[in-house]
């Protein structure tokens, strides 16, 4: 197995929502596994990897050159957010080039990109979830914007009280985009499940390995700040990493009734 850990108790039960895989008891020193298992992914596939890795940079960088057109910069911060939220939508193809090498088979970058076609209407489900999760937090973060008193100028402290709300307004949604997501994805990538199913279980697998997993999260958070600091660039090979890590991270977390096998 994956995991020989099984959780007795899980946090979320079937309910007339949706029907929840049971998770496995995630260990401390999983994370770092997970990222040495990315990183050999990343040396195995490198040309698809460079794919990817070039979209994700090019992703951020175009967002913040229209924001750039605005001429208000307050705007950034939300817009990254958005780009943090439809993630792991877009990562789907770095599931597949690792679930070909577990069964395997040579990963190629069509098959990869086709991926997103496997559970095609669930899919289009969680990606307008995401997309409407988004939406929402565009809409907070006007309005917070609309509030904040017009003479303040561009001295961080006066801006404090105003990134101060933001942070805390955007740490709050990010933690509930990590719960519903956080192995949603890999799990219609690999299962032909219904969203909601897909989504229950994730946040089962989250709550019920909450430490280990604010260690994943706090990972995946210090790489995107590392790519801030970097223009973006350092995206080119840290959103490959993530997408092969977590792919590894729900091989481990969600449970199966019999053992993944390689074929």
């Amino acid at each position: 197995m994956s995991h020989a850990m099984r959780k007795e108790e899980n946090a979320l039960h079937d309910n007339e929502m949706g029907r929840v895989i049971p998770c496995n008891e995630l260990d401390w020193g999983d994370p770092v596994k997970w990222l040495r298992l990315g990183l050999l992914d990343m040396t195995r596939a490198p040309l698809i990897t460079m794919f990817y890795g070039i979209f994700f940079t090019l992703i951020p960088l175009t967002i913040t050159y229209f924001v750039s057109l605005t001429d208000n910069h307050l705007v950034i911060a939300p817009a990254m957010v958005c780009f943090m939220v439809v993630g792991p939508f877009l990562a789907a193809g770095l599931y597949d080039v690792s679930w070909e090498f577990k069964k395997g088979h040579t990963p190629s970058l069509w098959h990869s990109i086709k991926a997103i076609h496997r559970n095609t209407v669930n899919e289009i489900a969680f990606a307008i979830l995401l997309l409407v999760v988004m939406i929402f937090w565009l809409r907070v973060a006007s309005l917070i914007h609309a509030l904040y008193p017009p003479y303040v100028g561009d001295d961080l402290t006066e801006l404090m009280p105003f990134l101060i709300v933001g942070s805390v307004v955007g740490g709050v949604l990010a933690c509930v985009v990590f719960l519903i997501s956080a192995f949603t994805q890999p799990i219609l990538v690999e299962r032909k499940v219904d969203l909601m199913t897909a989504v229950l279980s994730s946040i089962n697998a989250v709550w019920s390995n909450k430490g280990v997993m604010l260690l994943w999260a706090s990972i995946i958070v210090t790489c995107v700040v590392i790519g801030f600091a970097t223009a973006f660039l350092a995206f080119i090979v840290l959103m490959p990493l993530l997408g092969f890590a977590s792919w590894h991270a729900y091989m481990d977390a969600i449970a199966t009734k019999r053992e993944r096998k390689g074929i």
